[in-house]
C-alpha cells in the first residue's frame, strides 16, 4: 500500500502515539485527518500537517462517521490507525475491600474497545466502496486499504490494578484475526500494535527516575519505547502488504511483572 497520495484516519492523534503517527504519515505523502476530543490539540496539529481535525468521541456513530467522511473527501481513505484509549487504574476491590465501581470498567472498556471496533466499522463500510489501489505503472493491485488498531502487552501481562485496561486490549487483540478475515474480500488489511512502556503523556507526568526505573526493566534497549519507533512500525506495515492479521509486540522484550 503505498502511503503517498492516500486519505490517512487517526484517533488519538493529537497526542502521544497518534501524533507521532500522524506527522510520520503526513510525512509521507498523506493526507491526515485527525479524530480527537474537541478539547484536545487537534486542530493545530491538523494546521500544522496540512491535514483535517474531526472533533468528536470514538465511541460514537455519528462522530466516527463524520470523520470517516472527512478522511475520505479529498483523496480516498486508505489508512486507519486507532490510538485513542485510557489507561487509568480500576481494580477489583478497592482499599476497603469494596467492589469496584462497575460504571469505571465500562467506562475503560467502551473508549479502548467499543471505540476501536466502532471506527474499524465505519472505515471499512467507505473503504470497501473506493476503488482499489493502483501501482507505480498505474495498474490495479487489489488493496483497498489497511487497518492498523492498538492494543498493549497489557493484554497478555496485565498488572495488577489492570483488567479493565487488560481486558480492553485483550480484546482489540482477539477481534484483529476475525475482523481481518472478514475484511480480506474487500482488500482490506487488518493489523494490531501492542506496545510496552512508551514515552507518552500517560508516562510524561512521572518523575525522571520513574521514568528511568520503567525503562531499566526493559530487556533491550533499557529504556522506554519512542512515539516515533511506533510510528515507524505502522508505516511498516501500511507498506508491507503481506502484513495481515497479526498483533505485533513493540516492547523491547519486556514481560510485565504482577506490579
Amino acid at each position: 500500500m503505498q502511503i503517498q497520495g492516500s486519505g490517512a484516519l487517526i484517533t488519538g492523534g493529537a497526542s502521544g502515539l497518534g501524533l507521532a503517527t500522524a506527522r510520520a504519515l503526513a510525512a509521507a505523502g498523506a493526507h491526515v485527518t485527525l479524530l480527537d476530543l474537541p478539547s484536545s490539540a487537534g486542530a493545530a496539529v491538523a494546521a500544522e500537517l496540512g491535514g483535517a481535525f474531526a472533533p468528536g468521541d470514538v465511541t460514537s456513530a455519528e462522530d466516527a462517521a463524520a470523520a470517516v467522511a472527512a478522511a475520505n473527501e479529498k483523496v480516498p481513505l486508505r489508512i486507519v490507525v486507532n490510538c485513542a484509549g485510557i489507561a487509568p487504574p480500576a481494580k477489583v476491590l478497592d482499599r476497603d475491600g469494596n467492589p469496584a465501581v462497575l460504571a469505571d470498567f465500562e467506562r475503560i472498556i467502551r473508549i479502548n474497545l467499543v471505540g476501536t471496533f466502532n471506527v474499524i466499522s465505519q472505515a471499512s463500510a467507505v473503504i470497501a466502496k473506493n476503488d482499489p489501489s493502483t501501482g507505480s505503472g498505474g495498474e490495479s493491485v487489489g488493496d483497498r486499504g489497511v487497518i492498523i488498531n492498538t492494543a498493549s502487552v497489557a493484554a497478555f501481562d496485565g498488572q495488577i490494578g489492570q483488567p479493565a485496561y487488560s481486558a480492553s486490549k485483550g480484546g482489540v487483540h482477539a477481534m484483529t484475526l476475525p475482523i481481518a478475515r472478514e475484511l480480506a474480500r474487500y482488500g482490506i488489511r487488518v493489523c494490531t500494535i501492542a506496545p510496552g512502556i512508551m514515552e507518552t503523556p500517560m508516562l510524561s507526568g512521572l518523575p525522571e527516575a520513574a521514568q528511568a526505573s520503567l525503562g531499566e526493566q526493559v530487556p533491550y534497549p533499557a529504556r522506554l519505547g519512542r512515539p516515533a519507533e511506533y510510528a515507524a512500525l505502522v508505516q511498516s506495515i501500511v507498506e508491507n502488504g503481506y502484513l495481515n492479521g497479526e498483533t505485533i509486540r513493540l516492547d523491547g522484550a519486556i514481560r510485565m511483572a504482577p506490579k
